[in-house]
């Protein structure tokens, strides 16, 4: 005998249902959590638990002060590895726009490691933040030394290849990328700007970039959630063969 689903798991599949069979379309605002724990007889804190089921799937999200919302359909996207430049690519043929912001910094906590600097050295940061319509999608947060950082970066780009190239216009020519992808649940932070619920897995990429003397040019650390992103390495051998009697 199966048991009776609890009243969260049925609310929350009464919405999710209403969602798939587009009585409620994706945009669209739902109810205050007051209406809607009046509409299903139970207590605000039972509709939360209920909403939680769903903002975890990443069917809704919530705007503060605005409500909850029925998420866009998610595009996702592919991160390529590998390679002396980090590219993504989007499933469909229109890429995610990128909001930059550009900060100029001392070296700090993890960065004096990453980076390989001393403490206090200037570095600029370039905090990307991808977006769906108004949905955010993903983070990048890129660090170089100040030298080498381009003061011509907009502040809004239709993909990331195009922040790439103009961080690449300084930069010396690379010898060496390192990337380290971890599994993990998002922090507080990373939930809260990419409107995620705390327990969804993310990609979380630390990319590091090293010229022909070993410096350290660039190092990105990249959160890409995992509802909405894959990782593709791709690696190719060289042969050599050789020429008997020779």
């Amino acid at each position: 005998m199966r048991p009776m689903p609890s009243r969260r798991h049925a609310i929350a599949d009464d919405i999710r249902g209403k969602i798939s069979s587009g009585r409620i379309k994706a945009g669209e605002r739902l109810p205050s959590e007051a209406q809607l724990a009046a509409d299903y007889a139970v207590s605000t804190a039972t509709l939360r638990n209920a909403l939680s089921v769903l903002h975890g799937e990443g069917l809704i999200e919530k705007i503060h002060g605005k409500g909850n919302f029925v998420r866009q359909p998610l595009r996702r996207i592919t991160y390529l590895g590998g390679g002396l430049s980090a590219r993504t690519k989007p499933s469909t043929d229109s890429a995610l726009r990128v909001s930059v912001r550009t900060t100029n910094l001392q070296a700090h906590g993890q960065l004096i490691s990453l980076l390989g600097v001393s403490a206090s050295s200037p570095l600029t940061e370039f905090l990307c933040l991808s977006h769906q319509g108004k949905s955010p999608h993903s983070l990048a947060r890129i660090y170089v030394p100040h030298e080498l950082a381009p003061t011509d970066v907009p502040a809004e780009s239709r993909c990331y290849e195009g922040v790439e190239a103009k961080l690449a216009e300084l930069r010396p020519p690379l010898a060496e990328v390192r990337e380290r992808v971890t599994a993990r649940p998002s922090t507080p932070e990373e939930a809260t700007v990419l409107r995620i619920s705390s327990a969804l897995a993310v990609l979380a990429i630390t990319r590091v970039a090293t010229d022909r003397t070993g410096r350290v040019v660039e190092a990105a650390l990249l959160v890409l959630p995992g509802d909405r992103a894959d990782a593709l390495f791709i690696t190719n051998h060289v042969t050599h063969e050789g020429t008997s009697g020779e």
